[in-house]
């Protein structure tokens, strides 16, 4: 049978860097960071007292007050998130789509955390009777993407993605396979994190994965620079709505970008550092391009993976060396990590996001904070300073610690 085509029609975002798509949109192209002091408890003991943090966020602005008591905070991140993309989609509260149709596949790389430690401080503090009845509902993955089921009737396919950094790439490529495949004809699906929490840093910070640049957060995440330490935490949620194009077109949706490739793989190699020389991350780039039909040739853009740490940014050159041989020499890398720090489960879906932008306006988004080139990371970063470049195929790479790996491609819609 032939595949139907997939294309992207709606689009949200939360993160540290806007709490829109928009925003966040051009917060990246003008170089931002969204690193600062971690408020949300006290990192005084701590040994990395900063993160990228969600500012001024209003779950009431997407859900009631009594739903979002009953909701951990990437939970809420998923619900805004799903919303602004139905709104975007033009769809919210309307009877434009069958929705037995509409899926949800929303994935968090670690769930609710926050109410995990909550609940188990009062545990230890009132005893076994004073756990909330909400606990469990509360700290469960799958939650995120049963509620955002429950916001829009959603009753195709609905489930949860967990592959650590991988989550939501992995997400949106099963959510691509479903329209692809016929099992619906329009998916939402993306990823939610909120572990900026004391369990969450402190045990990132003991296994030496964060940057320690407590004196200078806002240039802490520097990617493929020669003195990167370790990854920012970041915090919030992207939701694409993916659509089958002639549906789409019936309706006459806005079209972002085309989804044209999906390729995963596992390393089998080790617990958090990924394959020598990427071998895991290039078969999933191969795999994708393969998917997508397109060669190295026909690719401008890689979104990076890029997390800012020695090992991840070193064998991901590599990888991309190894599949583009010599056409790496005239791609645009970036990683909008950079920006936002590492969202964790939530990173694929917004580095899609941006990818499916960045086809669309012909624009690279900008790799901050590289002042010092690393001899052995040795590609076109896109430094510092955005950069106009007719882009018709991307590629977004999301690796998780397990040895993970997801490719997805995109590719400017023609009609």
């Amino acid at each position: 049978m032939s595949k139907r085509r997939v294309v992207v029609t709606g689009l949200g975002a939360i993160t540290p860097v806007g709490n829109d798509v928009a925003t966040t949109w051009q917060s990246l192209l003008e170089g931002r960071s969204g690193a600062g002091p971690i408020t949300k408890f006290d990192p005084g003991p701590f040994a990395v007292k900063f993160a990228c943090e969600v500012k001024d966020f209003d779950p009431h602005a997407y859900m009631d007050r009594k739903e979002a008591k009953r909701a951990d905070l990437f939970t809420q991140y998923a619900v805004a998130t799903a919303v602004q993309a139905m709104r975007d989609a033009k769809l919210e509260g309307t009877s434009d789509y069958d929705p037995n149709r509409l899926g949800v596949i929303v994935g968090s790389g670690i769930g609710g955390l926050a109410t995990m430690e909550q609940q188990h401080d009062t545990y230890r503090d009132r005893g076994p009777s004073k756990i909330s009845p909400f606990f469990i509902p509360m700290f469960i993955s799958d939650i995120a993407a049963g509620i955002v089921s429950m916001q829009f009737n959603a009753r195709g396919p609905n489930y949860a993605t967990v592959s650590a950094c991988a989550t939501s790439a992995h997400a949106i490529g099963d959510a691509y396979r479903a329209i692809q495949y016929g099992d619906a004809d329009l998916m939402l699906t993306g990823g939610a994190e909120a572990a900026v929490t004391p369990m969450s840093i402190g045990g990132f910070a003991n296994m030496r994965a964060l940057s320690e640049r407590n004196d200078e957060p806002l240039t802490a995440s520097r990617p493929f620079d020669a003195t990167r330490d370790g990854f920012v935490m970041g915090e919030g949620s992207a939701t694409l709505l993916l659509e089958e194009l002639e549906h789409a077109k019936k309706r006459g949706a806005n079209i972002y970008a085309e989804i044209v490739g999906y390729g995963a793989t596992g390393d089998a190699y080790h617990l958090t550092s990924p394959a020598p020389n990427g071998e895991g991350a290039q078969r999933a780039m191969k795999r994708a391009m393969e998917d997508a039909g397109l060669t190295p040739e026909t690719v401008q853009y890689v979104n990076a993976h890029g997390t800012s740490t020695p090992a991840n940014d070193l064998n991901e050159t590599r990888a991309i060396r190894a599949v583009f041989g010599e056409a790496a020499n005239g791609l645009s890398v970036s990683s909008t990590k950079s920006g936002t720090g590492h969202m964790l489960g939530a990173a694929g879906a917004v580095e899609l996001l941006i990818s499916s932008l960045v086809v669309r306006d012909g624009i690279i988004p900008p790799t901050i904070n590289y002042c010092t080139p690393d001899p052995e990371c040795d590609l076109d970063y896109t430094p510092n300073t955005p950069r106009k470049r007719d882009v018709t195929a991307a590629l977004s790479n999301s690796f998780g610690f397990g040895g993970h790996n997801v490719t997805l491609a995109v590719q400017r819609y023609v009609g």
